[in-house]
């Protein structure tokens, strides 16, 4: 192979990763990944049916959304255990985007659900193609937290009506348990049983039943595969109940008829009105759902020493969105708990994906007529038991003791999630974190520093005892400059300086500064000037190469009233040559 040829192939594979992970596939790998696709087979078909139905869509479209958008992802995502398909939080966040424009369970929308997952798939292919990965990191962590905590408890709060039996609804927790409680009296007691029968098996087959069953004798992979099939248990059991004691026409709410058979090939809806209305919604379950599948796929990674590329990620979770759209599904995501059973099943490649979509094609070929006496208590329970294992308040502990400023932002995204509703809550969060971010750069960090005796390393004279020298004030800036804090670095200087008569030299150390943009260029120019009417020469040390070419390209360098320093140390024996003798004498006899 030529050198320009394996150039082309080594791109090519970057833009198509099954290239490079399919040209090495071996008979092993192929066996690790079957058993792991058919242990998230077992888990997805019934979360599949759940997630769907809370995003207020025919069953089958959780089902749909299963098939096709994992093959997509696994021809052009990176990461080799990621599993897509429809998740919790996504699926409310649907439901709360499509609800205001037509009425739940009816045609329009679910052409609706398909259109938002066109959108957000073009969103994410469009910031994939070009490298916008980067904007994600806007959105802070504990916020992210904090609204998935909130979105956790409002989406089994919301479940409670298919519990209970009781027609209930609402965009926030206010408004959901205000209809609960409305309508109490309305509980229909069959509906109730299996409901929370379903839960507790669910929640016990999580913590006990793995336990039992290795303590029985059984192999570790074996207890594994029976836990997981958990879900697929009491989906059967409360069928053949529903079924065999007539509970549907005792007013038991049953899935009803499934489509049988292949997805159908759909298009999105390309009515301008529809699109303006949801583009806001695809773009924060587009970045919703980015950020959470990084996270995920790379901590799966890491475990393994592999890397993902964040921006080809986006294209595969853009093309699985597309896929969906295609294919009547929804949008979808990195799911975590189905990633983490697929990585511990042993899931090598990005093939057991596509494996557990070959499952999902044939429950829906020939499982789906044995759904219809599902009682949806059942489902309910089901994502119930999922995304509470999602609710985390210790989050407010922690950044209550860590970051007053991260707690107010944390808090804020609950509050408004659980108070207004899921897109407030999101919106708020986003937003939070850009203002946080802004807020703390605005105010950067600047010490005064000194010598630290017997050394050349300058420390903050508020926390080390330190050498300083009365006609030379040198401050350290711990954070690049640029528009939003240059004016604060200008306070800073001149009011330090003013009433100080001594001081004449002042050098502003660099050594954290990584980019200086136009407004904070103007402002040093300013501290320049006024420094010069004041008879005090400013100086700048360890300034960075980057940062020192664009100073090049400007006049500040050639208006500077002192030097730029290598070091800070050259600085002192520059500007003070007795104090820095001093210590060099100091430095010697120790």
């Amino acid at each position: 192979m030529t050198k320009t040829s394996a150039t082309r192939l080594k791109r090519l594979s970057r833009a198509l990763p099954i290239l490079d992970w399919g040209s090495r596939y071996t008979k092993e790998t192929a066996s690790n990944d079957l058993l792991a696709a058919v242990i998230v087979t077992i888990m997805l078909i019934p979360q599949s049916l759940a997630y769907a139905l809370l995003a207020g869509l025919p069953a089958e479209m959780g089902l749909y959304a299963s098939i096709l958008p994992l093959v997509a992802y696994a021809i052009f995502g990176t990461s080799r255990t990621l599993a897509v398909g429809p998740v919790a939080v996504v699926s409310l966040m649907t439901a709360a985007a499509v609800g205001n424009l037509a009425l739940q369970g009816t045609a329009e929308y679910a052409a609706a659900a398909i259109t938002l997952a066109f959108l957000s798939g073009l969103i994410l292919l469009a910031m994939g193609v070009f490298r916008l990965g980067f904007l994600a990191n806007f959105l802070s962590h504990p916020v992210i937290a904090g609204f998935i905590t909130a979105s956790g408890l409002l989406i089994a709060t919301s479940q409670l009506k298919h519990i209970l039996g009781v027609p209930a609804s609402g965009h926030n927790l206010v408004e959901i348990v205000h209809a609960l409680f409305a309508h109490l009296s309305e509980v229909n007691t069959p509906t109730l049983i299996i409901g929370v029968t379903a839960t507790a098996f669910l929640f016990w087959v999580r913590k006990g039943l793995k336990p039992l069953l290795l303590k029985m004798g059984l192999r570790p992979r074996l207890a594994d595969i029976l836990t997981k099939a958990g879900p697929v248990a009491a989906v059967a059991v409360s069928t053949i109940a529903t079924f065999g004691l007539n509970l549907g026409d005792k007013g038991v709410a049953i899935v009803g008829q499934v489509p049988q058979g292949i997805p159908p090939l759909t298009l999105p809806s390309f009515d301008m009105d529809i699109w303006t209305s949801l583009m806001g919604s695809a773009l924060l379950i587009s970045i919703i759902g980015f950020v959470e599948s990084v996270s995920v796929a790379q901590t799966l990674a890491a475990k393994r020493r592999q890397r993902i590329v964040p921006d080809q990620e986006l294209i595969g979770l853009g093309a699985s969105n597309v896929a969906a759209a295609v294919s009547g599904g929804y949008p979808v995501t990195g799911g975590f708990a189905r990633s983490v059973v697929n990585f511990d099943a042993g899931a090598e490649t990005p093939a057991a994906g596509a494996f557990t979509a070959v499952g999902i094609l044939l429950a829906a070929f020939f499982l789906t007529p044995l759904l219809f006496f599902l009682p949806k208590a059942t489902l309910a329970a089901t994502i119930i038991v999922a995304v509470l294992s999602l609710v985390d308040f210790s989050i407010l502990k922690r950044t209550w003791s860590y970051s007053k400023a991260d707690f107010a932002a944390v808090a804020s995204t609950i509050l408004l999630t659980l108070g207004i509703g899921v897109e407030a809550g999101v919106s708020a969060g986003v937003l939070l974190s850009i203002l946080l971010h802004l807020y703390k750069t605005s105010r950067p960090h600047i010490a005064e520093v000194g010598l630290v005796p017997g050394t050349q390393h300058f420390r903050n004279i508020l926390r080390h005892d330190v050498v300083t020298s009365p006609e030379l004030l040198t401050i350290r800036i711990d954070e690049s400059l640029y528009f939003a804090n240059a004016r604060y670095l200008e306070d800073y200087v001149s009011d330090r300086v003013v009433g100080d008569c001594p001081i004449r030299d002042v050098v502003l150390m660099c050594s954290a500064v990584n980019e200086i943009d136009t407004s904070a260029l103007e402002s040093l120019e300013a501290i320049n000037h006024r420094l010069k009417d004041m008879d005090i020469r400013l100086h700048l040390s360890e300034v960075k190469g980057p940062v020192m070419d664009r100073l090049k390209r400007a006049h500040f360098l050639d208006e500077l009233t002192g030097e730029v320093f290598l070091a800070q140390f050259d600085a002192m024996k520059a500007l003070d040559p007795e104090q820095a003798e001093s210590n060099s004498v100091r430095a010697r006899a120790s």
